[in-house]
């Protein structure tokens, strides 16, 4: 088993696609379109509070995904940075690669100063859960957002 962690190029955009539909397809969620095409664009952009997209290979396939982005934060003149997206293949869960996902994260948050990184998950994701608990600590915090 050999796994590669790297940062998605343009020329990973189909396999950067299918892993985000499934992403999405977990969640129920589908998008437009044009919000494929324009979030891939952003993982090119020089702004520093772009999302960051890495890719997980796992024997020159593409297993896994994650989208973080950088922020300024009132409590943490460093700023944070908040993984929004995780994503490992069915086929290949359980074999350390969420783990490596996020370890890079927080080797890339290290990198640039920022020891601060959160993310959300919803109730239910019990297998990802069990990761989570492992590799980060859960708060107390409910999330609220504006009605659609």
């Amino acid at each position: 088993m050999t796994l590669e962690i790297r940062p998605v190029m343009p020329k990973d955009k189909p396999q950067w696609a299918q892993l985000w539909y499934a992403y999405l397809d977990f969640y129920d969620t589908t998008l437009p379109l044009n919000v494929y095409d324009e979030t891939f664009e952003q993982l090119f952009s020089d702004n520093p509070y772009s999302p960051t997209c890495l890719i997980a290979w796992l024997d020159g396939r593409a297993v896994g995904l994650v989208h973080f982005i950088f922020h300024a934060h009132c409590w943490r003149p460093e700023g944070i940075c908040y993984l929004q997206d995780l994503y490992v293949d069915d086929q290949t869960r359980a074999r350390g690669v969420g783990r490596a996902l996020i370890n890079a994260v927080y080797q890339a948050a290290d990198l640039r100063g920022v020891p601060g990184v959160y993310w959300l998950t919803q109730d239910f994701n019990a297998e990802a859960r069990r990761l989570y608990d492992r590799v980060g600590e859960a708060t107390p915090f409910v999330k609220y957002r504006r009605p659609e």
